[in-house]
């Protein structure tokens, strides 16, 4: 029923935590080497982690994988990416992915940006 009740960018957030949930359950090494490894990427550092989650936006669109360019929209909004900044790393990404990546931009990234920001938030 709650379900129901999600928009899609939070179907799709909910979907892989499930997916990672399960993975996790059969493989809990793999899952927790993994886990340990990104939360080390993602530290502050002489980066900061708006600017990791802005890198991994752009990576995520040209390598074309719909659940990380949701995930990483969603981390460049909870790290307080403007559109503005998040469309800037959309245009780096379709520099080097050409046409598909800046398609990708110009709907699913987008569309999870207003998504993470309407009122369900």
């Amino acid at each position: 029923m709650q379900e129901q009740q999600m928009n899609w960018t939070q179907t799709y957030l909910h979907d892989y935590k499930e997916g990672m949930g399960d993975f996790t359950e059969k493989m809990p090494e793999v899952a927790h080497q993994f886990s340990e490894f990104t939360e080390a990427c993602f530290k502050e550092g002489e980066l900061s982690k708006k600017q990791k989650q802005l890198m991994a936006l752009g990576i995520s669109i040209v390598a074309q994988d719909e659940y990380c360019m949701i995930y990483h929209t969603k981390g460049c909004v909870d790290q307080g990416a403007t559109e503005k900044e998040i469309l800037e790393a959309c245009g780096v990404a379709a520099a080097f992915g050409g046409g598909a990546a800046l398609s990708q931009a110009v709907t699913l990234v987008q569309d999870a940006y207003m998504d993470l920001n309407s009122s369900v938030n």
